[in-house]
């Protein structure tokens, strides 16, 4: 009889591509992005566009207010989320986390 492929289990992270196990690539979380200055530039896009939305608002009425949604994809959300985003992208792949006996630390790559 043979195993059943969805009941296999795997040395990769739950949530990672399919056939992420076991490569060296490293790991960023949800918010991160591929490099800084591209978190750079969606995060002035974001605010700008944030910002901007309030700032027109005098003179463009309520259509203004479009550049909001604009601002908060741009940022992946919100203000914060962006901020957690901008210290993943800086820390991805520069940490590591080490587990023995059941205590986990941060160790610098």
């Amino acid at each position: 009889m043979t195993p059943d492929p969805s009941t296999t289990t795997s040395t990769a992270r739950p949530g990672s591509p399919p056939g992420a196990a076991g490569t060296g690539a490293p790991k960023r979380g949800g918010f991160a992005s591929a490099t800084v200055p591209r978190h750079l530039a969606r995060g002035a896009v974001g605010f700008g566009a944030l910002v901007g939305s309030l700032a027109l608002l005098p003179l463009a009425g309520p259509a203004s207010l479009l550049l909001a949604p604009v601002g908060l994809v741009a940022l992946r959300g919100c203000p914060m989320c962006w901020a957690i985003g901008l210290a993943e992208t800086v820390s991805a792949g520069r940490l590591r986390r080490s587990c023995t006996n059941g205590s986990c630390e941060l160790r610098r790559a």
